[in-house]
């Protein structure tokens, strides 16, 4: 499907539905899954559509809608690359943030207008980038909005050149305390403490910025998962890992 995104462009989206609902069956609470950013900039246009199917099939099962845009300047949506940080050594992390968060207050408002979701109960999900990206988005506010799943968010981490140590660390923490600051809903963050992207320590220290500016939020730091813990929530192999501190955080929002 399409959805009408930020300045014009036209937004590429996957759609699943837990099941077809009989006639006059309640609607569902929305998921809005985001997707990562490779560490090589030719790999952006060559993403096939984010189809995580087994971690998407875990969400399904618990009665979710789920929602998944390209943003712009990935895989079928294309066109310019909007949330570009800059250089490594100056890089605009709340900048790219913002604009990430553009598409994804996009979908979401999109989900919200179909007849089958309930639009207050909408839950931002996304791994990588596509984490950080949500946080960034509910600092916006967004009417409906009830929480937030960041699966090793960050930006700015290369595993082959700097592993664990992403570029600028500290302008990463000061971007999660903005955002700390003005986001009204939960946030669980998810990592493992063999991230290749983002170490433990850095991690910490986003979070507690995070929490310490104004910010509500959970950090489960799982043992190391694979070569490279940073896979964990995409991997068909990790749903028993997550799921448990995924199943606690939605039941106290009352999801």
């Amino acid at each position: 499907m399409q959805i009408a995104g930020p300045d014009g462009r036209t937004l590429v989206a996957t759609l699943y539905r837990p099941t077809s609902p009989a006639s006059g069956a309640e609607p569902r609470p929305l998921v809005v899954l985001s997707h990562g950013s490779p560490p090589d900039a030719a790999g952006r246009p060559a993403m096939d559509r984010y189809r995580i199917l087994t971690p998407i099939d875990a969400l399904l099962e618990r009665g979710y809608v789920v929602l998944v845009p390209m943003r712009r300047g990935f895989g079928a949506t294309g066109g310019s690359f909007a949330e570009g940080f800059g250089t490594c050594a100056n890089p605009d992390y709340r900048r790219a943030g913002a604009e990430a968060a553009r598409d994804i207050l996009a979908a979401m408002k999109y989900g919200q207008g179909l007849a089958f979701v309930r639009a207050d109960r909408v839950l931002l999900v996304g791994q990588s980038v596509g984490g950080l990206a949500s946080v960034a988005a509910a600092s916006e506010r967004p009417p409906g909005l009830v929480g937030v799943v960041n699966f090793s968010g960050g930006s700015g981490g290369d595993p082959v050149r700097h592993p664990g140590e992403p570029c600028r660390p500290d302008r990463l923490q000061q971007a999660y305390a903005a955002w700390g600051a003005r986001t009204g809903v939960p946030v669980l963050w998810h990592y493992a403490e063999n991230d290749q992207f983002f170490s433990p320590a850095h991690v910490r220290e986003w979070f507690e910025g995070f929490v310490r500016a104004g910010g509500e939020g959970r950090l489960v730091m799982q043992p190391p998962f694979g070569t490279d813990g940073h896979g964990l929530f995409p991997s068909a192999y990790s749903v028993r890992i997550w799921t448990p501190a995924f199943d606690r955080f939605t039941a106290e929002l009352g999801l």
